[in-house]
């Protein structure tokens, strides 16, 4: 079981004045690899309040999915907050889904994002559309159990051999 965290950012979201559809997206296709929502929420996009929910949840969970503030406008300040709590960063993540996206749209590549690792917390930041949503969960799913499995300390080989 992978526990996780889910933070929507969204200023018109914190305030009810849009329903936050890309939450219930990552909660819904995370149910594949065994990941277990255990918190959610939707908060503004303030840089330190971001950085205060990451911190609350690392070590509570395995994995943290933000949703939104990836983008290049003036209140897109995830990545930077999500830097500034992360131990180690993961780029590999975040190019696959830059890369992915691109075979869909070449705005994919304004995308921010960064992925990370805080203590015993994988960190991912996503887009904040449900499309863009399932389109990179589909790319970096099959490596998030493995990246946690790392993360919780397993010394299990990554090579894969050919038998024969």
């Amino acid at each position: 079981m992978i526990r996780t965290a889910v933070i929507t950012l969204s200023d018109k979201g914190s305030r009810g004045e849009r329903q936050d559809l890309s939450g219930p997206a990552i909660t819904e296709m995370v149910k594949e690899i065994g990941a277990v929502v255990e918190f959610y929420e939707v908060i503004p996009d303030e840089k330190e309040l971001i950085k205060e929910r990451l911190l609350a949840y690392c070590n509570k969970v395995d994995l943290i999915l933000t949703t939104g503030g990836t983008g290049l406008s003036p209140r897109d300040v995830t990545p930077e907050a999500t830097l500034g709590v992360i131990d180690r960063e993961i780029p590999g993540i975040a190019e696959a889904m830059r890369a992915g996206g691109m075979k869909k749209t070449n705005r994919a590549m304004l995308s921010r994002a960064v992925a990370g690792v805080r203590g015993g917390t994988l960190i991912i930041n996503m887009p904040g559309s449900p499309k863009a949503i399932r389109e990179c969960l589909e790319i970096v799913m099959e490596v998030i159990p493995h990246a946690v499995e790392k993360i919780r300390g397993s010394t299990e080989d990554c090579a894969v051999t050919e038998k024969g």
